[in-house]
């Protein structure tokens, strides 16, 4: 359904002028919570994060690997959690940052989940993992944030039903409040940061408005989640390696009004690298399964698993974090919830989901890239993607 005001006929412009209204809205919702200081008596009921860094900031090559680096100090909250859990050795193997690259982890649980945060240090001690020089287990948010140069957020106040856009709002703005002030405090100048927690797009807006000392360009969400799994759908559909498959695109946030496209995807083949389009002539699967089975991943895990992703999103943060901090390859981009400078027509300073390239730590969203709106069926999901972040009746989250 289109937001009201605006009829079906609409074109892209009126859809944009309803979306900066709607913009305006929740900054004064934001504002308005802010204002009232509604903040929980206490936060530890539901708040839980994971946080990555400390790394000296180096000048022009600073994410190159050293010949014998320092260790990179590390911090977690919430690693009892699954994806907390799941990501810890990962990150200690060096999918995060290298495999070369030492690391220190600073994990940050709840004051009542120490014991279990003890247990999670005792299995990353026994496993003995090479790059692991060190861990430590705290429920001091400030000793776990200083001097952080990576930090991934991965709690927050879920939605739930019945709950309108200013609700959801008011619940996160005193989670993500807490969590800027410590960036802003203790956490390195050029700290980089992922949000996880759903909703993501909008919980990356609120943050970037709390802590108004951390650079917008460093602040990012999560979406590629949905990226991979575009990639697996289509390789599992030509029955190639998904290493042999790249440029799939997530456009817009991590849920299901997202717009999975494969229009400018490759694979290569024994003859050469082909678009995907060529290599799958069926139009039908491409507007249908291909978007509903990318979009609705999620639930089928949760229904499957009674659970929602832990194992994979843990893994797609590593990657979103190792690309971005050491670079994409060459002829290659990946879908990152960024903030927008106008491309695409997506309205300036939300969040959203773009191709991007990465080097020497900095993410570009991708220019070259012709967007056929003539397409009825593009149209409609570019149409859609205003809606994502602002409408109250947006959908829940999709791990």
């Amino acid at each position: 359904m289109w937001p009201e005001g605006v009829p079906e006929s609409a074109s892209v412009q009126a859809i944009l002028d309803w979306q900066r209204r709607t913009m305006e809205m929740m900054y004064t919702d934001i504002a308005q919570a802010l204002e009232a200081n509604e903040i929980e008596a206490n936060l530890n009921d539901y708040l839980t994060f994971f946080c990555l860094g400390n790394r000296e900031v180096k000048q022009e090559g600073e994410y190159e690997l050293e010949e014998h680096p320092e260790p990179d100090t590390d911090y977690i909250w919430g690693s009892r959690g699954q994806i907390g859990y799941a990501i810890v050795a990962m990150i200690a193997r060096g999918l995060m940052l290298g495999p070369d690259q030492p690391v220190v982890l600073h994990m940050l649980d709840l004051p009542k989940s120490a014991d279990a945060l003890s247990g999670v240090r005792m299995e990353l001690i026994d496993a003995t993992l090479p790059l692991l020089r060190g861990v430590v287990a705290t429920s001091d948010e400030a000793e776990a944030f200083r001097g952080v140069s990576f930090a991934v957020l991965i709690g927050g106040w879920p939605r739930k039903e019945g709950m309108q856009r200013k609700d959801l709002i008011a619940k996160n703005v005193p989670i993500y409040q807490s969590q800027a002030s410590s960036l802003q405090q203790h956490a390195a100048p050029n700290c980089k940061v992922l949000v996880v927690a759903n909703p993501a797009n909008m919980n990356a807006l609120v943050l970037k408005e709390l802590a108004p000392s951390v650079p917008a360009k460093n602040i990012t969400c999560l979406t590629r989640l949905d990226h991979n799994r575009a990639l697996g759908q289509i390789s599992e559909k030509l029955g190639v390696h998904v290493d042999d498959v790249r440029n799939a695109i997530v456009w817009g946030n991590h849920s299901s009004t997202q717009f999975p496209d494969a229009s400018h995807a490759t694979a290569r083949t024994q003859h050469g690298e082909k678009t995907v389009r060529e290599l799958i002539a069926d139009e039908k699967w491409f507007k249908e399964e291909f978007v509903s089975v990318v979009q609705q991943r999620g639930e089928a895990v949760i229904k499957a698993r009674k659970q929602s992703s832990s194992l994979s999103a843990a893994s797609v943060a590593c990657d979103h974090m190792r690309d971005w901090i050491l670079g994409t390859p060459k002829g290659t981009w990946v879908s990152m919830g960024v903030c927008s400078d106008g491309s695409y027509g997506v309205p300036k300073s939300i969040f959203y989901s773009f191709p991007v390239t990465c080097e020497k730590g900095e993410w570009s969203i991708l220019q070259a890239l012709k967007i056929h709106l003539c397409n009825p069926f593009i149209l409609q999901w570019f149409r859609k993607r205003y809606n994502f972040l602002f409408d109250e009746d947006f959908p829940a989250e999709n791990k």
